[in-house]
């Protein structure tokens, strides 16, 4: 029974290319890794955590780790994830979700960034790092995740993860930074459908799309057949009330300048947002293009999921994982350390046994060896 966690990391982890000089491999580069994604499931959030994990479960990880020198140094691990090549570990990442994940037809897909806050080093002159990467929404599974360029953002960082993902029937949504005419004709490509907000720094689509919308509302005299729906949610001293309309490309598209420059457009949307609270009210509305058919219903779901990338992830990363206080600075280990994160929440994500939160998930894992077991057996 003790074979499979090192079977299952073996399986997708084995392909990486270990960057140490022959003479400094005291330790098999599977070991760390195996001992680095464990550690990192059980609530060890930096390389010294990560070594302290090794020794104090030396006995059970030698039941299917070889070892031949023990459990590695902090030192070992630091310099390793510094050397390690991110790409090559985010291809490993990918490969074992793409086999252990199936995207539903419709699934949400949002992709958004995050930026490592305390990955910066004022000393070597070192910006903090920034990460974009791809939620599936009700899968609750991070897909992939790039790094954005030093000297560059997240426009140039969306496209390389469009490129690494199997997106096929999922319904992808991205901020307003992501609603560029190449993102939508790429997410077509991959036969999926996008939903994407318009702002007001596309001056004449969001000109457009509003001005349409604010006609159909003062009178109604065009002929554009629409669709609405509304959703209203009670809690926390507050209402919220949520109301979508579309109309479909057949009524639209006379009145779009830009039209034909989207790929796959078939639907554009109105959102309004009211909060009603004890002694205001607040109202926000939000326009949006999509190549799913005019469904408001639809829209406004896909329009509302896109924050669980905030809520289910980055919230997560956290507060369940201290990522904004980790200080993981050498080399590449910043945003090595963001996969394993990620790897450990997938992992914790998949397990349904234990009815608790991430955070006392990784507690359960890190006292309960059979637990934790069962977690790693989510890798299989």
């Amino acid at each position: 029974m003790f074979e499979a966690p090192a079977n299952t990391v073996v399986d997708h982890f084995s392909t990486l290319t270990d960057p140490r000089v022959e003479r400094r491999k005291l330790h098999k580069l599977i070991d760390i890794t195996t001992i680095a994604i464990c550690g990192a499931v059980c609530g060890a959030d930096d390389w010294v955590a990560v070594a302290g994990f090794g020794r104090a479960k030396e006995q059970w990880l030698r039941t299917f780790l070889e070892l031949p020198n023990g459990i590695p140094s902090h030192d070992t691990f630091t310099d390793v994830f510094a050397a390690l090549d991110p790409e090559e570990f985010q291809v490993c990442f990918r490969n074992w979700i793409k086999g252990v994940a199936e995207i539903t037809e419709g699934e949400i897909v949002a992709i958004d960034g995050k930026t490592l806050r305390r990955s910066h080093d004022k000393t070597s002159g070192k910006s903090a790092i920034h990460m974009v990467s791809a939620w599936a929404n009700s899968n609750r599974l991070v897909l992939g995740q790039v790094k954005v360029d030093d000297k560059s953002n997240e426009i140039t960082a969306i496209p390389q993860l469009l490129k690494v993902l199997d997106l096929k029937g999922s319904t992808v949504t991205i901020d307003a930074m992501g609603c560029q005419t190449k993102i939508a004709e790429m997410i077509i490509d991959q036969e999926a459908d996008y939903v994407l907000p318009v702002k007001k720094n596309q001056p004449r689509l969001h000109g457009d799309i509003s001005a349409i919308f604010a006609q159909l509302e003062t009178d109604n005299v065009i002929d554009m057949p629409y669709d609405t729906h509304q959703t209203i949610n009670k809690g926390h001293g507050r209402i919220e009330i949520r109301t979508c309309w579309t109309i479909a490309s057949a009524h639209f598209q006379d009145h779009l300048r830009t039209f034909t420059a989207w790929k796959g457009l078939n639907t554009i949307a109105m959102v309004r947002r009211e909060r009603r609270l004890a002694d205001k009210i607040e109202v926000e509305t939000g326009y949006y293009i999509a190549s799913i058919e005019s469904d408001a219903a639809q829209v406004l779901d896909a329009t509302r999921s896109h924050w669980g990338v905030e809520n289910k992830l980055h919230w997560v990363l956290d507060i369940a994982f201290r990522e904004d206080e980790s200080r993981t600075r050498k080399g590449n280990g910043a945003q090595n350390f963001a996969t394993l994160r990620h790897i450990a929440l997938n992992l914790l994500s998949r397990e349904k046994t234990a009815k608790c939160g991430i955070k006392n998930k990784r507690l359960k894992a890190g006292w309960d060896e059979a637990y934790l077991l069962k977690v790693l057996s989510c890798m299989g």
